[in-house]
């Protein structure tokens, strides 16, 4: 006979019915940067010295003091603590100097050393700051983590993880950004380039991957969330700042996918591929030939080569789109004025047509 202690909780206490959870009228989702980091646990990675603790020095600095991050999207105050775990105050101070920050922000708080260590340390400004939705930066993880040597890599750092996000659910509205580096090596899924084991990026709520060759100023980041749809956007870092490739994250995608789509090719065909790349309901040779003043010949023949080489798409007879058309974001997109009238004067070309 099994003994059941009476005073024992019900091991459904928390089960909620599916009729009960749809007439909820539950809070939205919390944005570090709509669209792009939303509350819960983010991972940021990339290769050393590429850029990463400057990315977070400038989202801190954009949290605390309720401007624009990556130069161009408005974000909420929020109280900010940095983790600065790999600098010292000289190095902070220097930084904050080379962004244009002289003083304050009142916001932003800073810590070089977690003597406490950083789980009491994170879930005590959590805590004290919970009411106004605070975002907590760690930079970085392998300064934390110490080594392993068991035999379940993926479940340690699965643990690992875990601990840090429960942190954050404890408080809704919070946030933390957790700072690591990638893999060596490239990767066909940017997922696989989070440095670890599987168990570090399946415990995170929200993905950040910066890729950017070293001797240019361009860069993209990747994009992958729970809350947030995928999405890889055109970045560019200049004396310390990183901003988006355009003023809005639409226009940050689609330079993404022209600069992807024009790589390695001629002054035409990168003309051709970048004018397509504007109107995802696509475009008919014509219009392209009153657009770019091309003869009706060498229209039809770049348009070919760059259907042929994946460069645009031809869903149907005479319709040339880009390849992908789908907005990889969950907000409205839309610049400072900034709609779909800006594209009116295809739309004319093509109802006068």
């Amino acid at each position: 006979m099994t003994y059941v202690d009476a005073t024992a909780p019900d091991p459904l206490d928390g089960v909620f019915a599916a009729d009960w959870l749809t007439k909820q009228i539950l809070p939205a989702v919390e944005y570090v940067v709509p669209g792009v980091i939303p509350e819960g646990l983010t991972l940021l990675v990339a290769p050393p010295k590429i850029g990463k603790s400057w990315m977070v020095l400038g989202l801190g600095v954009a949290a605390a003091t309720g401007d624009c991050a990556f130069g161009s999207i408005p974000v909420d105050r929020r109280p900010v603590l940095y983790l600065a775990l790999e600098d010292g105050a000289r190095r902070l101070q220097s930084r904050l100097r080379t962004i244009g920050v002289t003083t304050g922000p009142r916001g932003l708080f800073f810590m070089t050393d977690v003597p406490a260590g950083p789980i009491p340390t994170i879930a005590t400004f959590l805590e004290r700051n919970a009411e106004h939705k605070p975002l907590v930066i760690l930079d970085t993880l392998g300064k934390v983590r110490g080594t392993y040597g068991g035999n379940d890599a993926y479940g340690n750092d699965y643990s690992q993880m875990s601990a840090l996000k429960d942190l954050v659910d404890r408080h809704p509205g919070s946030s933390l950004i957790v700072v690591h580096h990638t893999n060596k090596g490239e990767k066909s899924d940017f997922l696989d380039s989070v440095s670890g084991t599987q168990g570090l990026a399946g415990a995170a709520d929200s993905i950040l991957l910066i890729q950017r060759d070293r001797q240019t100023e361009s860069s993209t980041l990747h994009v992958t969330s729970r809350d947030a749809k995928e999405g890889q956007y055109s970045l560019n870092l200049t004396d310390g700042i990183w901003k988006l490739d355009g003023s809005s994250l639409r226009e940050a995608a689609e330079a993404m996918r022209n600069r992807a789509a024009t790589e390695g090719v001629g002054d035409d065909m990168a003309e051709i591929v970048t004018l397509v790349n504007k109107y995802p309901e696509g475009m008919k040779p014509k219009d392209v030939a009153t657009l770019l003043h091309w003869e009706d010949g060498k229209v039809r023949l770049y348009l070919r080569r760059a259907y042929e080489s994946g460069r645009i798409a031809n869903p149907k007879r005479g319709l040339y789109t880009p390849v992908t058309t789908e907005t990889s974001v969950t907000i409205p997109l839309e610049g400072p004025g900034e709609s779909i009238s800006s594209y009116g004067s295809y739309t004319a070309i093509r109802e006068a047509s």
